[in-house]
């Protein structure tokens, strides 16, 4: 049963990212009209990196569609994982209404990694 509930947890945390990822490229999603300045700002500055927001998007992409895969699952948290990290210190910072969704998220992220800590042991002997 357990196995069960993490699929379908992986699932839906991939696609998030995923279409995340993909709105990053398209912009099919509206931005909310009412945004806090600071992370009108913040967005801003990252846009001017030009290369960041691409690399970004392609990092979810990438680290969504192997989240979704139970073999190739512990290689997309790694590679969710700093994605993460800047979510809740972004969240923390500069828009705290967001944070209850981003710990969540991370929840997720860390019951993944535990769950293939075995495989990731190698990296660290």
């Amino acid at each position: 049963m357990r196995k069960k509930i993490l699929l379908g947890v992986s699932i839906i945390f991939g696609l998030m990212f995923i279409n995340s990822g993909l709105n990053k490229f398209f912009n099919y999603m509206p931005m909310p009209k009412e945004m806090p300045e600071n992370i009108i700002k913040v967005m801003a500055a990252f846009m001017e990196i030009g290369w960041l927001m691409p690399l970004i998007a392609v990092a979810e992409i990438v680290g969504g569609l192997l989240f979704i895969t139970n073999k190739y699952r512990a290689l997309g948290a790694v590679i969710i994982f700093p994605i993460m990290i800047g979510i809740i210190l972004t969240h923390i910072i500069t828009a705290p209404s967001g944070l209850p969704l981003a710990l969540v998220l991370l929840a997720i992220e860390i019951w993944v990694i535990i769950e293939n800590r075995e495989k990731y042991l190698p990296m660290i002997k």
